[in-house]
């Protein structure tokens, strides 16, 4: 795997390094060892799918509350999504506080984002599927999410008028 930083701390994309053949190819995705040597979490304590029928999706802004904040390794198995990590850590400094980067079946890359940051997608194509890692089960009192669009944050999301579900579509304004 390789581990490439972004513009703010601790979110880290991680690329899989295929050996490929006739056949095809094979890769590690997760490897308590190296992720470990990256500075990061190698257990995850749960797994999720999301499945998105239609382009333009939204999910998010969500995080969890302490003791519940999740760190999560996110994936795009099927299609592909723009995905959004926004720094919500007390006292950060992070500029910008927002990262976004382009997850897909194809480039078969994750991002990390870690607790203490909200996480988000848009989908950029229909039927795609989102595979989550997470650091902390759920805990639905811990649940919590910001707008998806606070001029706060100023998010750059690829496309105007998201698909998205009431509650997400309705979350208040950070501060």
């Amino acid at each position: 795997m390789r581990f490439s930083p972004t513009a703010l701390r601790d979110v880290v994309i991680v690329d899989v390094e295929p050996h490929l053949d006739g056949r095809g190819l094979f890769a590690r995705t997760v490897c308590e060892e190296e992720l470990a040597r990256a500075g990061l979490p190698g257990r995850f304590v749960q797994s999720s799918v999301s499945f998105n029928t239609r382009r333009g999706t939204l999910r998010g802004m969500h995080y969890q509350l302490p003791p519940h904040a999740e760190g999560k390794l996110v994936r795009c198995t099927r299609g592909a999504i723009f995905d959004v990590a926004l720094d919500l850590r007390p006292g950060s400094t992070g500029a910008p506080r927002w990262v976004g980067v382009e997850l897909s079946c194809d480039n078969r890359r994750a991002l990390y984002v870690p607790p203490g940051y909200a996480h988000g997608f848009q989908t950029l194509g229909d039927d795609t599927e989102v595979l989550y890692l997470m650091t902390e089960a759920y805990a639905p009192d811990a649940a919590r999410g910001v707008r998806w669009n606070d001029r706060a944050f100023a998010i750059e999301w690829p496309i105007a008028a998201p698909i998205m579900s009431e509650r997400d579509a309705t979350y208040p304004d950070f501060l």
